[in-house]
């Protein structure tokens, strides 16, 4: 048997694999969970990126150490402008990032040298690509053809379907130009990736089951059991230890949304009114590159404020681990913008959310939360989306998920639905469940081979 494992050892890999992100933190985070989960196969992957956007997305890594199988390779810094975030922008969309993914079309060349060097390695080269990055890889040769599904309408989801607010406001225009550039490069590709579980979504699969693309819902990609061994503890997790179980609220807003001095005040307001505990994330929103730039924005919060709710809350300005906090016993409830990373995180935690939509996808995801699976309550209607969240809503709201017999149900349904999720992964770890994610940002697989 020892000879047989060491013959084993010694074979040279067939597949390799390349991951290529949009360069901002949310989709750099979810394919490096996802190069996790490959590489527990013992596949070599290789994360591939800008050499600023590679440190930001180890620097921020939580929940696991990254695997020895996993290959960082960093490209040269493209120059672009590096804006700070506007607070008072009319839109919530992250105009300040825009410049970055426009510098991120000049690694077509650079990935393309480095795939085809790779394939003389590899008898074949998997490369899983951001549905943003389509122009980087549009060079690379694919063996199938793509497909448009047929989305016939159900009767059946046509009551939950007219809950999903129309597309105005989910992007601004300036977005639209570098979305054409990606749609105007899609070529032949083998199917798309969703961050997703048939737990979860399994009555959209229908929505493209006539499709002839191949679709695979593997989520969720970030871990679902913490394994803090190993890394530095931050200061949140020893302040929510002397907290009860499901007595906080965990507030942040993601790396891109900004909000407006005014709103600042307002949410203040409203969680001191509240009456309950919390850990706010109180920090700018990301620039194209996080390491340069001008100083982070200093917050301006309601006069002795943090004095007064010392005892019951904390305020965090720096880098969070939200999967940790999530996942700790003390944390009941999640006030999110809704990103699909933290809707993910949040269900796969068991912790329901209090929704208020920025932008992009998260007003559907919002509908998802409250509406179908019913884990959530509403803070921001999308329809009020240009007006400032009263701290009167803010105190209700947090009120409702944190200290009603409502949010308690809500709580029951979000651990029943966590413990499936888990449950799913468990059975086989190196088979997740297949589902489709109707209405996040996909991930697009092709194959190249010598």
């Amino acid at each position: 048997m020892a000879n047989q494992e060491n013959d084993v050892s010694h074979q040279k890999p067939q597949v390799a694999v390349v991951m290529v992100p949009l360069p901002a933190q949310g989709h750099l985070n979810q394919l490096l969970h996802l190069s996790r989960l490959i590489s527990a196969v013992n596949l070599p992957v290789y994360y591939i990126g800008a050499a600023t956007h590679i440190r930001q997305a180890k620097l921020r890594l939580h929940g696991w150490n990254p695997s020895s199988s996993i290959n960082f390779h960093e490209f040269p810094n493209p120059q672009f402008q590096n804006p700070n975030p506007n607070p008072n922008s009319p839109t919530k969309f992250p105009l300040q990032i825009l410049p970055s993914f426009s510098a991120a079309k000049n690694l077509r060349a650079p990935v393309l040298k480095f795939v085809k060097n790779l394939s003389k390695k590899f008898k074949r080269i998997v490369v899983i690509y951001d549905s943003l990055m389509t122009y980087v890889v549009q060079d690379l040769d694919s063996w199938a053809n793509a497909g448009k599904p047929d989305l016939s309408s159900d009767p059946g989801l046509s009551s939950i379907l007219k809950e999903i607010p129309g597309p105005d406001g989910f992007f601004p225009p300036e977005f639209a130009e570098f979305r054409a550039l990606q749609r105007g490069s899609r070529k032949f590709f083998s199917g798309d990736i969703y961050n997703s579980s048939r737990i979860i979504e399994d009555v959209y699969l229908n929505l493209l089951s006539t499709g002839s693309e191949k679709k695979w819902a593997v989520g969720p990609f970030n871990p679902v059991l913490i394994n803090q061994s190993g890394l530095p503890r931050h200061k949140s997790l020893d302040w929510l230890d002397k907290q009860v179980l499901n007595s906080v609220i965990f507030v942040s807003f993601g790396t891109t949304s900004s909000l407006s001095d005014e709103q600042v005040h307002e949410l203040a307001i409203g969680l001191e009114k509240s009456g309950q505990k919390f850990i706010w994330v109180l920090r700018e929103a990301d620039k194209g590159d996080i390491f340069t730039g001008s100083e982070n924005r200093k917050f301006e919060l309601p006069d002795g404020f943090e004095e007064r709710v010392k005892e019951r809350g904390l305020i965090v300005r720096d880098w969070a681990p939200q999967l940790e906090i999530l996942a700790h016993f003390s944390t009941g409830g999640f006030l999110s913008h809704c990103g699909w990373n933290s809707c993910m995180e949040s269900i796969s935690m068991g912790v329901p959310m209090a929704t208020w939509p920025m932008h992009s996808d998260q007003p559907t995801n919002a509908v998802l939360v409250t509406k179908v699976l019913r884990i959530g309550v509403e803070v921001r209607d999308w329809a009020c989306r240009e007006d400032v969240v009263p701290s009167g809503v803010v105190e209700n709201s947090v009120k409702k998920l944190m200290a009603s017999g409502e949010g308690d149900e809500m709580r029951k349904r979000a651990r029943e639905l966590g413990d499936g999720v888990k449950s799913s992964l468990m059975e086989d770890v190196h088979t997740p469940q297949f589902a489709y994610k109707y209405n996040n940002i996909s991930l697009k697989i092709i194959l190249t081979s010598k």
